[in-house]
């Protein structure tokens, strides 16, 4: 540290530091407590806003019997009728709803029931549970349809091959197998249909079995007609039947007879098959939930007869039991290892983890040293050093090494659950593109059975031929199908959520992920963002050379330590290195942006902050390092004592990121409570045409929200109090992984990583995402919009209208899956 400096004659009479006492303070001074200001954090009111406590609650559920978007849009409608219900959002994707409730109203067991009651089963998950697409097993109604189609596939490669209609079943065995079908292994279809239409909203389902319906009342009304039973006088039907040869009967063939018994199985069979193959996507490769849950090993070794000189406590906070594990060496006494079944591990045991094993809870090393990769968790991929007092993540792999942990949290309870949660909740909940996707299923079905009709009647009317008529128009609803809109959507953010978090970045719900995928600005805090956060003190001026700056350093951790910005931490780690003990602050009043005050025991009201905010006026030459340092004064009961130089570096990859960013076309600011001086040092050296010192939170919230005025879209990061008002403001925001509690729940995004490039790969992997939901909208829509003509006007077969409606929802999921590919 440089020599003190005198700054101007500013001592008074009686001054506070008159006399030396380093480590003793004079008797007390009269308390100004009644005095001092109230806290103005100048935050916005959606900052604020967060401080407030209400009576809404959140509960997730796990929905089975969706098929397709119309169904989620029922539930959503359904509930939001509700009374207490504030919001509900429903994943069909992931199978999912998420609802925001008043618990005084209505409760968890009230919103099951109603959801239940539009024909789904619902399952709410408690205690941390996370949802989990339900395991396939064999389908066996999908197997039992396949074979009761195998017979008309093998009379259609007869027709292929020129064989006619001789390979065809007969016509009663056609009836059999299509009834066996249409009302005994299709009955799901129906449940669904009838469901939907009580809910007075038609799904998918409707279509399918209007259209297989109408298949199978005609050709059995045809065929029964080929045999002489009419239909139209019940009273003969008996008699017809009575009269019926039965050897004809049995070898009646179909050629003569226009029957279309086949196409109604294989439109069941097509989009029986098409479901399973989405659910088995969605579960294999889009939901990134399982995956993660597959990190933890459900057998590990348990530690036994192993004890401590100086046994940590399981109640005392991660950092102390760190510091009193790093203190001592264990001594393993008779060490008994067994292994046991995870869910037998209780909070304090004492696991093992040897080399190519994973971590299964989150703990404290006690003994031994290893590399561990936690990039499931932070997305960064360098195996960290871990030594005994060091945190260990669930899910970490062991990379080399062998460590002993003891047990910190177990279960819902650990970092990768808390990820696993927050990922379920963003997954579930929905993008503003998605609603787009919901207002055409609410109306695309009733339009699609109109549509139908027309077929039907012009289709009969000009060619005069009912059965083409018939074909037609069945066509038309099974083409219609609209599986692949609503799956546009949801997949894209399943698979977007999963990547980014595999990276490092966890968004908040679905609407940050657009957000961020939107923004064409990019905000920047200093201190703690862009550099490392860890400042050192470099200087020292007083006001008078009399004063001992080592009382004054004193005095201003002592008021520091109760502040969490980072100046604020140096400045308590120098009075620390000179073994400067913290002295009795009370009252603490944090102004943000500007400085914190207390009372100290014998001195009074010490004031830590800002020149100006201790009244401290500076000369106009200073020293070098003052410009490119940031200044931390001290004053007591309004009179300046002096201040500290402290000088923080840039992170790293500070300039790379930077870079990067200008090089996706974004525009980067740098915006800064620190003084001018520093701040455009910094902004020289990363080079950035834009950038603002000594601003206030609400300076910065005000600037975002005017850039913002002008059409720009901005994104803010940053990771302290001071910024969340402008997070808050931001269209986008980022919180350091370190960052303040109020900084992270502000932001619309947190990076778990200490890498700033994360920033770049959330938002690059954000656009990514909204350029795959616009592209399965974009083909989403062509498929129906090109289909139903084709449909209308004979060029699809109901058979290929099912294959291709099946099709077109694998086809969006495929492009979905292509975000899981990203690499950054």
């Amino acid at each position: 540290m440089s020599d003190p400096i005198t700054i101007g004659n500013f001592m008074p009479a009686n001054h506070p530091l008159d006399q030396t006492h380093p480590t003793s303070p004079p008797p007390p001074k009269q308390a100004l407590a009644n005095n001092t200001p109230k806290a103005d954090v100048n935050m916005s009111d959606s900052a604020r806003a967060t401080n407030h406590t209400n009576h809404y609650a959140k509960a997730q559920f796990q929905v089975d019997g969706m098929s397709c978007q119309a169904c989620a849009t029922r539930i959503e409608k359904v509930l939001h009728k509700k009374p207490g219900v504030a919001a509900a959002s429903v994943s069909f994707a992931g199978e999912t709803v998420n609802v925001q409730y008043d618990d005084r109203q209505t409760n968890v067991e009230q919103l099951t029931d109603w959801i239940n009651k539009t024909g789904f089963v619902a399952r709410p998950l408690v205690d941390n549970a996370v949802p989990m697409l339900q395991a396939q097993s064999k389908d066996w109604r999908l197997i039992l349809i396949w074979l009761c189609l195998a017979p008309f596939l093998v009379g259609m490669v007869g027709m292929l091959v020129g064989q006619g209609m001789h390979w065809m079943p007969p016509l009663w065995l056609q009836f059999v197998l299509a009834t066996v079908v249409q009302f005994g292994l299709a009955t799901p279809f129906y449940h669904s249909a009838w469901a939907s239409i009580k809910g007075r909203l038609a799904n998918m389902d409707v279509l399918v079995v209007l259209g297989t319906l109408t298949i199978w009342v005609y050709s059995t009304f045809v065929w029964l007609q080929s045999l002489g039973i009419s239909m139209l006088h019940p009273a003969s039907v008996v008699a017809d039947i009575a009269a019926l040869n039965a050897t004809d009967l049995m070898t009646q063939q179909g050629g003569h007879v226009p029957v279309y018994f086949e196409a109604a199985v294989m439109v069941i069979a097509f989009v029986r098959l098409g479901k399973y193959l989405e659910h088995r996507t969605k579960r294999h490769s889009l939901n990134s939930i399982n995956l993660l849950l597959e990190l933890t090993p459900t057998q590990v070794e348990r530690v036994s007869n192993v004890s401590f000189q100086h046994q940590p406590s399981d109640t005392k906070p991660d950092a102390t039991m760190a510091a009193a594990a790093k203190a001592t060496n264990p001594e393993v006494l008779d060490a008994t290892v067994e292994t046991v079944a995870l869910s037998e591990v209780a909070v304090g045991d004492i696991l093992r983890a040897k080399q190519g094993a994973r971590i299964a809870t989150d703990g404290i090393v006690v003994s031994g040293a290893a590399w561990l990769d936690e990039s499931h968790l932070t997305g960064e991929s360098v195996p960290l050093d871990k030594q005994v007092g060091d945190k260990v993540l669930a899910g970490a792999m062991i990379d080399n090494g062998s460590v002993n942990y003891r047990v910190t949290a177990i279960g819902g309870d650990t970092q990768l659950s808390d990820m696993v949660k927050a990922l379920s909740e963003a997954q579930g909940s929905k993008a503003d593109l998605a609603r787009l996707a919901d207002k055409v299923a609410a109306v695309f079905v009733p339009v699609v059975v109109v549509i139908a009709l027309l077929t039907f009647a012009l289709t009969w009317w000009i060619t005069g031929a009912q059965d083409k008529a018939v074909l037609h128009a069945v066509s038309v609803l099974v083409i219609a199908c609209p599986c692949a809109l609503g799956l546009a959507t949801p997949a894209a953010i399943m698979a977007g959520m999963g990547v980014a978090a595999r990276h490092g970045v966890w968004f908040k719900d679905a609407q940050s992920l657009e957000a961020a995928g939107s923004v064409d600005t990019v905000v920047f805090d200093k201190t703690g963002t862009l550099t490392k956060g860890r400042p050192q003190l470099v200087a020292s001026m007083m006001v008078d050379n009399s004063v001992n700056s080592a009382d004054v350093l004193q005095l201003a951790a002592s008021v520091e330590a109760h502040a969490s910005h980072p100046l604020a931490t140096a400045v308590v780690t120098a009075a620390t290195a000179k073994n400067l003990p913290l002295l009795s602050a009370t009252d603490i009043n944090v102004i943000s942006g500007r400085g914190v005050e207390a009372m100290v025991t014998g001195y009074g009201l010490v004031q830590v902050g800002t020149p100006e905010f201790v009244g401290l006026k500076l000369p106009k030459n200073l020293p070098k390092v003052w410009n490119v340092a940031s200044s931390v004064a001290v004053g007591i009961d309004g009179v300046p004592l002096g201040m500290f130089a402290l000088a923080d570096e840039l992170k790293d990859e500070s300039g790379m990121v930077v870079k990067t960013l200008k090089a996706d076309g974004l525009d980067v600011v740098l915006l800064s409570g620190d003084k001018a001086s520093v701040v455009a040092q910094v902004a020289d050296t990363l080079q950035l045409a834009t950038a603002t010192g000594q601003m206030s939170p609400r300076d910065k919230a005000q600037w975002i929200e005017a850039h913002q005025a002008t059409g720009h879209k901005v994104a803010m990061v940053g990771d302290g109090v001071n910024d969340a008002p402008a997070m808050a403001t931001a269209y986008a925001s980022f919180s350091m992984l370190h960052g303040t509690e109020i900084a992270k729940h502000s932001a619309s995004a947190r990076l778990m990583g200490e890498s700033l490039l994360q920033v770049h790969s959330g938002i690059d992997i954000a656009k990514a995402t909204l350029r795959n939901i616009k592209q399965n909208l974009f083909f989403a829509f062509i498929y129906n919009c090109l289909g139903i003509p084709l449909a209308a006007f004979g060029f699809l077969s109901p058979m290929l209208a099912a294959a291709a409606m099946a099709l077109s929802s694998i086809s969006v999921l495929m492009n979905a899956l292509r975000l899981t590919r990203y690499k950054g």
